[in-house]
């Protein structure tokens, strides 16, 4: 059997979406057909999803937060997972936060993050992200 051949007529007669529709039955469907009411994604599906999200939220990091690549590793997860959680155009709302992370002085940019209408939203994760810029996590 010739998979990329399937794959291919596959594609053709499903269509390839890439946002969730609905199909002609009436199902949540995305990709080439894939039912979601019927087959969620699989764990590998998940996975490779979170990969490629994380991947844009370093890059929107790194395109956005001009001092990103000078900041220790901790640091830099923890603004790629405020990126992952709000989106870079809330978190460079977070003008407190990164001018003191820039500044060199963690303890107020944790401080600010948690001085936020996010930390009452997102409650104990505020405070481990908020660590991890402490240096703690």
């Amino acid at each position: 059997m010739n998979l990329e051949r399937l794959k291919e007529t596959l594609k053709k007669h499903e269509g390839e979406k890439l946002e969730i529709y609905k199909c002609s039955m009436g199902y949540q469907t995305i990709g080439v057909g894939h039912n979601l009411d019927t087959k969620p994604i699989s764990k590998r599906v998940s996975d490779l999803m979170l990969e490629d999200d994380v991947e844009d939220s370093i890059a929107d990091c790194k395109r956005n937060i001009s001092f990103f690549d000078a900041l220790d590793d901790v640091c830099q997860e923890a603004l790629v997972n405020l990126c992952f959680n709000m989106g870079i155009a809330k978190l460079m709302q977070f003008k407190k936060t990164l001018a003191h992370l820039q500044d060199g002085n963690r303890e107020k940019a944790a401080n600010e993050l948690l001085d936020s209408r996010y930390a009452t939203q997102v409650g104990y994760r505020a405070i481990e992200v908020a660590s991890m810029i402490k240096g703690e996590g």
